[in-house]
């Protein structure tokens, strides 16, 4: 049974979530606040994290960069009455997995919970590392080490990551990218780009001058495996 974690200041939001997972067969925690939240992040152990962004105590983006500087890799979709394209962004930045608007469906939602346990229980990489530039990769447990040393990275950068190297030396769409990493066609193909920025910070010897993950304009991305 997946375990579900939802934060969330507004009682009937949160109350109607708890009762509709439940029903859904998830076992489910909840806070009503970000400082709880976070606690109960780092304290105990999430299958995914539905994270309200606006909330008492603790902003939803503080405690996402809080839960990711200490090592926790959940998956954290968030929660946000904000449209803004940078909101999105930044979320996705600070490394949130995913993002629903509200007000939404509680369908959506279940949508979107299922599809990332999907991802995460079907990953099938090789058990041996891959080297990618700087960074030694273990898809299988979303571990990165660079000379030794564990390297940060969200599991959604993971998951790019390996969707490159899966069709390494091949031209990959944005659009390709965003249905089959995020499942939804309509995000702004910009988080791709925020995204490839991250990773190449970490992989690349010379960001500007990229020899691994290759633009290709008018398309999107190319992984290099021998750079």
């Amino acid at each position: 049974m997946a375990r579900v974690l939802i934060v969330d200041d507004e009682p009937n939001m949160l109350i109607g979530l708890k009762d509709n997972l439940e029903f859904d067969g998830y076992e489910v925690e909840s806070a009503d606040n970000g400082e709880d939240g976070l606690n109960k992040i780092l304290t105990n152990t999430f299958d995914v994290v539905v994270l309200d962004v606006m909330m008492p105590k603790m902003h939803g983006f503080d405690v996402c960069k809080k839960a990711r500087e200490k090592g926790i890799k959940t998956p954290i979709i968030l929660l946000t009455a904000k449209g803004e394209e940078v909101d999105k962004v930044v979320g996705l930045e600070i490394g949130a997995d995913d993002y629903v608007t509200k007000p939404f469906s509680l369908r959506e939602l279940l949508a979107r919970i299922k599809a990332i346990l999907r991802r995460t229980e079907n990953l099938d990489s090789p058990a041996n590392p891959v080297k990618i530039g700087r960074l030694e990769l273990h898809f299988e447990s979303y571990n990165a080490f660079e000379n030794g040393m564990q390297v940060q990275m969200s599991h959604k950068e993971f998951e790019l990551l390996k969707f490159l190297w899966e069709h390494k030396d091949q031209n990959v769409s944005r659009d390709l990218l965003l249905k089959e990493v995020w499942e939804q066609e309509a995000t702004t193909t910009r988080t791709i780009d925020n995204f490839i920025v991250r990773l190449r910070q970490k992989i690349e010897s010379d960001i500007d001058n990229p020899r691994i993950i290759l633009t290709v304009h008018g398309i999107g991305y190319k992984l290099i495996s021998k750079a």
